[in-house]
């Protein structure tokens, strides 16, 4: 696992097991607060590990950015910590966790023990923590999931964005629309620096460029698959639209990003026929 420090008792954990799945902790002068999880229990528990020699306190607050299991998992290792989340992340793992944690401990015995444990504290809009020495402003940022959340840590001006934040944006689960416009949103909170849910730290001097080169491909996917869909093209078709072709490099996260790039072109696919449909009845 790798461990950066990005500002003074801020501290990042990224996974080599999984995709770069990146979680945080914020030390502070009456105890920790962490967020995200790491996807498996060893992973979470080398956090904890860390915690402990350096905590001037208890574990206190558990944020998850959203639902998906990679950001979750390790939450039953903090029972002592309030879980806290969105509205949607809580209704979410009610209906799925225990299906989709079945699911993987099939195909993945390292997940043996994990547990689904559910946030405590949920809310909708706005949210700010204060605790010690830190400010934390808590905002929705849907769009990969309808219950992404980003966590700004005032003063630092650090953005911690889950994954409405990524090398390649995905939208499988989420919305196109959505996602850019909390795209928007993180560019008009002018952090000076963003962890990604997954992949590296992106310093102010970047970010910039960064979100608008989303922007742009979210925009350019769209046109692509949408020409496509009209002229009734088949979804084979698709193979033809390269990652960088619409501007990003196949690069991060190992390669990652052009599996994600392909999931994005189906789905996308996918809803636009859903559209068209109902266009030709009308026609008709």
């Amino acid at each position: 696992m790798r461990r950066d420090r990005v500002a003074e008792d801020i501290y990042t954990f990224s996974s080599d097991i999984y995709a770069q799945v990146t979680a945080g902790i914020i030390l502070t002068s009456e105890g920790t607060i962490v967020i995200d999880t790491l996807p498996f229990p060893h992973e979470t528990r080398e956090m904890l590990s860390f915690i402990k020699q350096h905590s001037k306190g208890p574990i206190r607050y558990v944020i998850n950015t959203h639902s998906h299991s990679d950001h979750t998992n390790g939450n039953y290792l903090f029972p002592e910590a309030e879980i806290i989340a969105h509205r949607l992340c809580r209704e979410t793992l009610l209906q799925w966790g225990e299906q989709s944690l079945a699911e993987a401990k099939r195909d993945n015995p390292a997940l043996a023990e994990v547990e689904i444990r559910l946030p405590d504290i949920v809310f909708e809009h706005d949210m700010f923590i204060h605790l010690g020495n830190r400010s934390l402003y808590l905002t929705p940022l849907p769009g990969h999931t309808q219950d992404s959340i980003g966590v700004m840590v005032e003063g630092d001006r650090i953005l911690f964005a889950g994954d409405a934040v990524l090398p390649v944006p995905y939208i499988v689960w989420g919305d196109l629309d959505a996602t850019a416009q909390s795209l928007r949103t993180v560019r008009a909170l002018k952090p000076e620096s963003v962890v990604q849910g997954h992949g590296v730290l992106l310093l102010k001097g970047e970010l910039a460029d960064e979100i608008e080169s989303s922007l742009r491909y979210l925009q350019i996917i769209h046109d692509k698959v949408q020409k496509l869909v009209q002229e009734g093209a088949p979804e084979s078709a698709l193979a033809k639209i390269d990652i960088e072709s619409c501007g990003k490099s196949r690069v991060p996260l190992d390669g990652l990003v052009q599996y994600l790039h392909q999931e994005n072109l189906l789905a996308l696919y996918s809803q636009l026929k859903q559209k068209e449909k109902p266009a030709k009845k009308a026609k008709r």
